[in-house]
């Protein structure tokens, strides 16, 4: 079911029950007439009959309707809570995916929180100000009945009545551009609560604990001036209407005292005339006090109306698995969020059974490249295509099953090491859980921890070191055996025996088939590639045999970096020389090989390993 056809079932079934609320809220405004009619029937014939029987009589007919009307309020109550629950049920599965969307299939216009959308929707079917809604409708018909009575306090009803109006309108008018402004800026500062929460490590090590608070206040300080607008706006609105309204009811009951002695109507419709327009006015002053939440479920449910309008994506058919080629095609990629490409027609192949290394300077594209090759950032212009067909063709299920993925800031979810390593699948079974880790080469890691596999990691994994956390997130790359892997930064966090294990399943995943993009800055990650993308400044400007691509990178370095000897003495030229042929051009961080070689499988590490 697309998320269009889920959201427009889902209101039409609310719909259907409001039906049925609208017929309850009716039977409950006549029974409303229940306590003017009384005091009517005591003042007119009670009283003037001196007929205690008659007072009985009424007064257990009172009870009987007051409690029939009880429940059908309650009911009416309960429904409509559970009207919300459902709305809730159909659309949070949505609002939630929509959430964690890839950041280019969110909505551009301004930020929200879908879920939190569902839930001021679900919140406000569950408020008094859906039942003034229904209670609204009324009001003429308590203005008709009060002109019964008689013309005079009809028209004074209908005067208050449209007071009332005008006081909800205004409100709307002025609280409406107040409410949004307050509303994007408490989107603003949840992201500065989410943001100091993923990054409280960096935080407290570095001492930012008062720069930061200063960005909370400056951006608090402005959510906390526009909600006070808008609540002190909503207040007086609200207060001026429950002073109008008492002050309208003691007006209708002092014009019917003036009639009364007139002797143009009886006490009793005297008072009468007074509780029916009270209660015709009540629904009015309840909305006008419930305007702010009206008005932020309104736009609430405009988002989520128009995420749900939003084209469906195409019905796409199961793909062959693939198992020849990876192509990128005059690959360029935007960065959500931006107009500037940050990568340029980049070409080139990789067969089935190859690794190939991407490296080059910070920021020339690399990440970029890989976030393009798992779907993460759609191409601008040209294709990623597996076995010929582009990334696009392919469902997000089948996407998954062939594609893994390590992306360079390592992020696990709260829940067992086994749970994140079969990318919390249902189906998932233990045997193809422990061959993902053996493969990561993280087996024996995991075993050595107090409940194994069960091991609760605790939310982001902050329960294992930041290798432990990769190794398990390499295993979750691996799980299901892809056919394409994607390494971004897969050894940044590993020592030297994570290395070994990183190198060997890549030659493992090579061997069976698949093919391996590895992003690195350290030569250790790409001892078992075969072939080298360098790219610069988003563009690909060599590609062929890594031993190849390295030497030549090192000699336009050392050629780059070489100064005039009357300059420096033969002593620095040397130094200079080896401080070059040390960072190996793969990017920052060289490795201890001279040469440009990628460094050779630890021995060690190698024997631990296979022990």
């Amino acid at each position: 079911m697309t998320q269009s056809r889920g959201f427009s079932e889902a209101v039409a079934a609310a719909r259907k029950v409001f039906t049925t609320v609208l017929l309850f809220s009716c039977v409950i405004n006549l029974l409303m007439l229940t306590g003017p009619l009384f005091m009517l029937q005591v003042y007119d014939r009670v009283l003037t009959s001196r007929s205690v029987s008659t007072l009985l009589a009424l007064f257990l007919l009172v009870i009987a309707l007051y409690f029939f009307m009880g429940v059908l309020d309650l009911v009416r109550s309960r429904v409509l809570t559970r009207v919300g629950h459902r709305l809730d049920a159909a659309l949070g599965r949505d609002a939630f995916l929509s959430a964690i969307a890839a950041p280019a299939a969110r909505s551009t216009g301004p930020k929200s929180d879908p879920v939190r959308d569902v839930d001021q929707l679900r919140n406000f079917l569950s408020s008094s100000g859906v039942t003034a809604l229904f209670d609204m409708p009324w009001l003429p018909i308590y203005i008709g009945i009060v002109f019964l009575i008689h013309p005079a306090l009809g028209l004074l009803a209908c005067a208050g009545a449209v007071v009332l109006f005008i006081i909800a309108l205004l409100t709307d008018r002025v609280a409406r551009p107040l409410l949004r402004s307050s509303g994007s800026l408490a989107v603003e500062r949840n992201g500065i609560i989410s943001a100091g929460a993923r990054n409280s490590e960096a935080v407290v090590g570095m001492g930012m604990h008062s720069a930061m608070g200063g960005v909370w206040d400056r951006t608090n300080d402005k959510f906390l001036a526009a909600n006070a607008r808008a609540a002190d706006t909503v207040g007086l609105s609200s207060v001026a209407s429950k002073v109008f309204r008492l002050f309208l009811q003691s007006a209708v009951l002092a014009l019917g005292a003036y009639l009364a002695v007139q002797e143009l109507i009886t006490p009793g419709a005297m008072i009468a005339a007074s509780i029916i327009m009270a209660r015709g006015l009540q629904p009015v002053e309840s909305a006008v006090q419930n305007w702010r939440q009206m008005l932020t479920t309104q736009q609430a449910y405009r988002r989520l109306k128009e995420a749900a309008n939003r084209p469906p994506p195409p019905v796409l058919l199961d793909l062959p698995t693939p198992t020849r080629s990876v192509q990128v095609e005059n690959l360029s990629v935007v960065p959500p969020g931006s107009v500037t490409p940050t990568l340029l027609d980049v070409r080139f192949t990789a067969r089935a059974g190859a690794a190939v290394g991407v490296i080059g300077p910070s920021g020339c594209g690399k990440s970029t490249l890989a976030r393009a090759l798992v779907g993460v950032w759609p191409a601008a212009r040209g294709a990623v295509l597996l076995d010929g067909a582009p990334l696009v063709q392919w469902s997000d299920d089948a996407r998954s099953r062939h594609i893994g993925y390590l992306p360079q800031d390592v992020e696990l979810f709260n829940g067992t090491i086994a749970e994140n390593i079969a990318r919390f699948r249902p189906d998932a079974t233990d045997e193809s859980i422990v061959t993902a880790a053996q493969t990561a080469g993280c087996h024996e890691l995991i075993l050595s921890l107090k409940d194994g596999y069960t091991t609760m990691i605790g939310d982001g994994g902050r329960a294992l070191s930041a290798g432990q956390r990769q190794r398990i997130a390499l295993a979750r790359a691996l799980y299901g055996d892809p056919f394409l892997i994607v390494l971004d930064e897969p050894n940044s966090n590993l020592d030297g025996y994570g290395d070994s294990a990183l190198n060997r399943a890549i030659s493992m995943a090579k061997a069976r088939g698949a093919v391996v993009i590895v992003v690195a800055h350290r030569p250790s990650a790409l001892s078992a590639t075969d072939t080298l993308c360098l790219f610069e400044n988003g563009r690909l400007v060599d590609h062929g045999p890594r031993d190849d691509v390295l030497q030549k990178v090192m000699r336009r370095e050392k050629v780059s970096n070489v100064r005039p000897a009357a300059q420096i003495s033969g002593t620095a030229q040397a130094q200079q020389g080896a401080t070059v042929t040390a960072s190996v051009t793969a990017g920052e961080g060289g490795g201890p090989n001279e040469g440009g070689t990628p460094p050779a499988p630890n021995k060690n590490a190698e024997a631990k390993s296979n022990g």
